[in-house]
């Protein structure tokens, strides 16, 4: 018998990439300073996900939100940054062909829709690579877009706690 049960935030912003891919890394990059401007707020979780594919689909689970930041190739100039919700998320597959990925996110989405543990609010705060090949860190065109992609991926975040009336602050 469980005495208490174990309380799971309702937003998940989940950083996606490979750091060691360039522009690929740019999911982590950005969740780590999401995390430092929310560290301390109990509706919101920050999880790297780097590459680990399909064994992220236990931290879906019970949540009311989630945000995937990660490098999003649609097609636009390098360092452009996309902001994508619903079923336009779930539609574009968000795939990732040229990295060893286990899975991409997409995959992820699709098995959490078919478990039926697909939070209601999904968001996308992507980001134009320039580059994915083997090298430490980020392009000058997405270092140089990273504080857009920042403001984007916080007012995604607020529009989700706002959206599920949660308060910000403990």
């Amino acid at each position: 018998m469980q005495l208490f049960d174990q309380f799971v935030p309702p937003v998940l912003v989940l950083g996606l990439g490979n750091i060691l891919l360039g522009d690929d890394g740019v999911g982590p990059a950005l969740l780590r300073e999401v995390h430092r401007l929310y560290a301390g707020v109990p509706t919101v979780e920050c999880v790297d996900g780097g590459t680990q594919g399909m064994s992220l689909l236990g931290y879906l689970a019970g949540r009311e939100a989630l945000v995937i930041l990660d490098a999003f190739a649609g097609g636009r100039n390098p360092g452009a940054v996309s902001v994508l919700e619903g079923a336009e998320v779930l539609g574009c597959g968000v795939t990732r062909s040229t990295t060893a990925h286990e899975g991409n996110a997409g995959e992820l989405l699709a098995a959490a829709q078919l478990l039926d543990g697909l939070p209601e609010r999904i968001f996308l705060v992507g980001v134009e690579p320039e580059r994915v090949r083997t090298e430490l860190g980020l392009s000058q065109r997405v270092t140089s877009a990273f504080p857009a992609a920042l403001m984007r991926a916080c007012g995604v975040v607020e529009r989700a706690l706002s959206e599920l009336k949660v308060h910000r602050v403990a």
